[in-house]
């Protein structure tokens, strides 16, 4: 293997001085990659601070899922409606991700021509003003159309994977890389999840803020604050929005271009972004005591670290040795069999993941069944949570999802590598699948109801935790080359949207079918656990493209 010549050759490099007392050769010893020494993580926080629109824009409506559907039917009583609210939850959940398999594949290919921040601008701002327009819909059609449009907007998460490959060109960093973005979605999942869940109904769930005594209830109206009265989910609404606008501004300021052969081209937003930063940089400055050094200076200039880097693109100059623009594959050069199997793996976490996170909250949300002939396969009803007490509880175990993948993943990933990592999280889920539906059983006993819920989340989160990151990587050394990264980021995102589309609405559907012939356990056994064991049978089908440090280089490289 090469990595053993190479230690044989600094073998004899160190023993040369003693043999044949010449001049010693120092030899290079490679930093062991760490979150410490990851180069460009203002970039990647940049970034990662972008793929919040997904969480806020499609993971906060789920702790209240059930009760906006609730609140907008004409019956919401009938015995039935807990079948229809069924239905309609996973249309709901489905048209986000619709909306992301209708443009994904053009998003990648408008990233590749135009670049990708102006893709990532675009796409943020529609996700601003469909998140506001939800709040205040109160049909299922107008509901239907934001969640559309606000999942086209987040067609752009193939864009910011792409980006994420071209700010960490080197392949070490890649998995920490990669986990960068997670982490801050899954902080942005555990902030929406227990948002939704707190500020959804503020009048009923916060009182002493909207309700008839509440500070906010100006008008002093007997009921409460009159628009939260009138559009009861639209708080949570407004909070995703504004977090999002102020997404879109720092990316417009601070985010610089990663497309070859763009990544030099003038930017107004740096330019303005880099007059601010100098501006408050002095007005700090200025603040202190006399005595600072330059380099203290330029310490203080936190967002235009890399000063040559920024000046070169805002002055509007391209370097003297601009490369010339490489031969694009042809479309359909792109789709190897590598390529191919990759992308199908890549969909079938969606496809049981996607329908866990809209199955579970209506679960816990239905309401608490009798089962007095129930069997072991034969039983139903839900748990009868609170929209808080789902949000907060989802969000807890998403605080640990952050805690598995900055400290945990990582070190697992070291020592079986991104295929490894991949088939054990796929052997987790099954598990999971299999015990979930038996909490109905428990929901009368809150000693045992409680740890066994965290032991069905917590597996799912770890395995989702692990699984999700590796399947992204694979992607990535499956491209053929890094000029076509954004083609192949965004049919991945095509494939995953497709699936996160189509897991909810058969979850919903067998969800409701299982209602109504008292089997709740129907969707968990004949749909996730069988596309649970499906992904961990294709992961040994997969070969592995990921390269030790010290191998060959992969497909991206010398591109």
């Amino acid at each position: 293997m090469r990595g053993n010549g190479v230690g044989e050759e600094q073998e004899k490099l160190l023993a040369a001085p003693f043999e044949e007392k010449v001049p010693t050769v120092p030899v290079h010893v490679e930093e062991e990659a760490s979150w410490r020494n990851l180069p460009h993580k203002k970039q990647l926080l940049l970034l990662a601070l972008c793929r919040l629109s997904t969480p806020l824009s499609n993971a906060c409506l789920l702790p209240y899922l059930y009760y906006l559907v609730r609140s907008i039917m004409s019956e919401p009583d009938h015995p039935s409606a807990p079948q229809e609210i069924s239905r309609l939850t996973g249309l709901l959940v489905a048209a986000y991700p619709l909306g992301q398999m209708a443009t994904s594949m053009l998003w990648g290919s408008v990233s590749d021509a135009y670049g990708r921040k102006p893709a990532i601008l675009v796409g943020l701002t529609i996700s601003v003003v469909a998140n506001f327009s939800f709040g205040f819909s109160r049909s299922i059609g107008m509901l239907l159309f934001w969640r559309i449009l606000a999942g086209m907007a987040n067609g752009i998460l193939g864009v910011m994977r792409t980006m994420t490959a071209e700010i960490v060109k080197d392949r070490k960093y890649r998995s920490r890389a990669f986990l960068a973005p997670p982490v801050i979605f899954n902080s942005g999942r555990v902030a929406a999840l227990a948002i939704g869940g707190c500020l959804a109904d503020p009048v009923k769930n916060l009182p002493r803020l909207f309700g008839p005594t509440g500070i906010f209830n100006v008008s002093r109206n007997a009921q409460g604050v009159a628009w939260a009265l009138k559009y009861p989910y639209a708080l949570p609404a407004l909070f995703n929005g504004t977090v999002l606008a102020v997404c879109l501004i720092l990316a417009a300021l601070w985010l610089k271009e990663t497309l070859p052969f763009k990544e030099n081209d003038w930017d107004l937003g740096l330019a303005i972004g880099k007059s601010i930063s100098g501006f408050l940089t002095k007005m700090i400055l200025r603040r202190q005591k006399s005595g600072y050094t330059a380099v203290q200076i330029e310490e203080a200039d936190v967002l235009t670290a890399d000063a040559s880097v920024a000046e070169a693109s805002s002055s509007g100059f391209s370097s003297a040795t601009y490369p010339p623009k490489a031969h694009r594959l042809r479309f359909q050069d792109i789709w190897t069999r590598d390529l191919v199997k990759t992308l199908f793996a890549f969909a079938l976490q969606p496809l049981h993941n996607s329908t866990f996170l809209h199955v579970f909250p209506v679960f816990l949300s239905m309401p608490v069944a009798e089962n007095k002939d129930s069997t072991i396969l034969r039983f139903t009803g839900g748990l009868g949570l609170p929209s808080p007490t789902v949000g907060l509880y989802l969000a807890a175990f998403g605080i640990c999802g952050i805690l598995l993948q900055l400290f945990i993943y990582p070190r697992i990933h070291k020592r079986i590598r991104t295929l490894g990592v991949l088939r054990l999280a796929n052997a987790i889920f099954p598990f999971a699948y299999v015990f979930a539906p038996y909490l109905s059983l428990l929901s009368g006993l809150p000693v045992a109801k409680w740890p066994a819920m965290a032991a069905v989340l917590f597996s799912q989160v770890m395995a989702r935790t692990m699984a999700i990151p590796s399947t992204v990587i694979l992607l990535t050394e499956a491209a053929p080359r890094k000029s076509v990264m954004g083609t192949v980021h965004g049919a991945g995102n095509t494939v995953s949207a497709m699936a996160s589309a189509s897991g909810p609405v058969i979850g919903g559907m067998m969800l409701a079918w299982g209602i109504d012939h008292g089997a709740i356990g129907l969707v968990w056994w004949c749909w996730l656990f069988v596309v649970a064991v499906t992904a961990l049978v294709w992961s040994f089908v997969l070969r592995r493209l990921d390269k030790e440090e010290g191998g060959e280089k992969g497909a991206l490289v010398g591109d």
